[in-house]
């Protein structure tokens, strides 16, 4: 996390990052990693990984990485559209979630997100879009 300016990106605490105990790990314009555990605020009934609690880690990677490749002073990024497919089921640990990005225009952002468990095997991957939009002056 060396190259990461802490000013680029809002603070987590008091949001859905912190509530759900997301953590970046890298922030990199190119590769943007967090983690996420796999406890009582993330696992549905059944005791695994709620998928909501996928797709809020996939869109929180595509929205912090998206606000790399943009003036924050000018301009903000937000969701668009996002799909996941759930592969694997996990009821322990972390999982860890990879972003990279496929599109980065002036308007959109398209990012994929692949989560992976503890044992490093693929339990979700995701494609989120991003909408680039100026700052009303």
């Amino acid at each position: 996390m060396a190259d990461f300016d802490p000013k680029r990106i809002h603070k987590f605490e008091g949001t859905l990052i912190g509530h759900l105990g997301m953590r970046a790990e890298k922030l990199d314009p190119q590769e943007v990693i967090f983690t996420m555990p796999v406890d009582e605020r993330t696992v549905q009934r059944f005791g695994i990984l709620h998928g909501g609690a996928n797709v809020a880690l996939a869109e929180t990677v595509a929205s912090v990485g998206a606000t790399l490749h943009i003036d924050l002073n000018t301009h903000y990024a937000v969701g668009l559209e996002i799909n996941a497919n759930h592969l694997r089921a996990v009821s322990s640990g972390q999982v860890r979630a990879v972003g990279t990005p496929i599109h980065v225009g002036r308007r959109t952002q398209i990012w994929e997100i692949k989560i992976y468990n503890d044992e490093n095997k693929l339990s979700c991957i995701s494609r989120c879009t991003m909408s680039v939009n100026p700052k009303a002056t």
